[in-house]
C-alpha cells in the first residue's frame, strides 16, 4: 500500500486516540457504540437469515422488513418506504428477492447484490444502506456497511481516484472499495479494527471533525 496513504491512517489514528486513548474500550466511544447495538442485530439476523430459512420467501421478506425498520443504521426516510414495498410484492418477487438476498449472503455475492438492486430499483430504493446492512450484520468482521456520506469522505480524504463512488450499488464498486479498506485495516491500530464498523466509524469520527 502506498506510504501516504498510510501515513494519512496514522494521522487519523493519533486524532482519534488523542481524544479516546483506550479506543473503542474507552468508556465516551462505548457509549457511543451502545446506542447502535450492532451485537443485538447480528444475533437477530444470523437467526432470521439461516439458510433454512430460505425455503419460506415471504418470512425472509418480513424479516428483511423488520431489520431495516428496527435499525438505527437506516434512516427514518427510508424505513417507511422500503415497509410499504415489501408489502407491496407479489409472491413472484418476494420469491426473486429472497433468491437474491440468499446469493448476496451465501453464494454468488455479485449476482445477488445485482439482481437486488434491480428489484428494489422498481421502488426507487436501489440505495447503498438497504444492500450492504444485512450482509454487514450478518459477518461484521467481513463485510461493510456502505454509508454514502462517510465513504464519499474516505475516498475524498485518502486521494483514491480510480475507486468512483456512485449512488446506484454496484458489485464492482463494494469489492474495490471493500478491498482497499481489508488492505488499508492491515496497518490500522488493533483497538480500532475489531470489527468493520469500528474501522470506519473512527476515520468518519475524524473526519467530520
Amino acid at each position: 500500500m502506498d506510504k501516504k496513504i498510510i501515513e494519512k491512517l496514522k494521522d487519523l489514528e493519533a486524532q482519534f486516540l488523542e481524544s479516546y486513548p483506550k479506543g473503542f474500550e474507552d468508556e465516551e466511544i462505548i457509549k457511543i457504540v451502545k446506542k447502535f447495538k450492532s451485537e443485538k442485530f447480528s444475533q437477530e439476523v444470523n437467526e432470521f437469515f439461516k439458510k433454512d430459512n430460505f425455503s419460506q420467501p415471504e418470512l425472509i421478506c418480513e424479516s428483511y422488513s423488520k431489520i431495516i425498520s428496527k435499525s438505527p443504521l437506516i434512516s427514518l426516510f427510508e424505513k417507511p418506504k422500503l415497509r410499504d414495498a415489501i408489502k407491496s410484492m407479489g409472491m413472484y418477487e418476494k420469491d426473486m428477492f429472497s433468491i437474491a438476498l440468499y446469493e448476496l449472503l451465501y453464494g454468488n455475492q455479485k449476482e445477488g447484490l445485482n439482481d437486488m438492486v434491480e428489484i428494489l430499483a422498481k421502488y426507487q430504493l436501489a440505495k447503498w444502506s438497504l444492500i450492504s446492512l444485512i450482509p454487514y450484520y450478518l459477518n461484521r468482521k467481513k463485510e461493510y456497511f456502505v454509508k454514502p456520506t462517510t465513504t464519499k469522505n474516505i475516498l475524498k480524504y485518502f486521494e483514491i481516484e480510480n475507486i468512483v463512488y456512485k449512488p446506484r450499488p454496484s458489485f464492482e464498486f463494494y469489492k474495490a472499495y471493500k478491498d482497499f479498506l481489508d488492505e488499508l485495516k492491515k496497518y490500522s491500530h488493533e483497538s480500532l479494527n475489531k470489527e468493520n464498523a469500528q474501522f470506519t466509524g473512527f476515520m468518519m469520527m475524524c473526519l467530520k471533525a
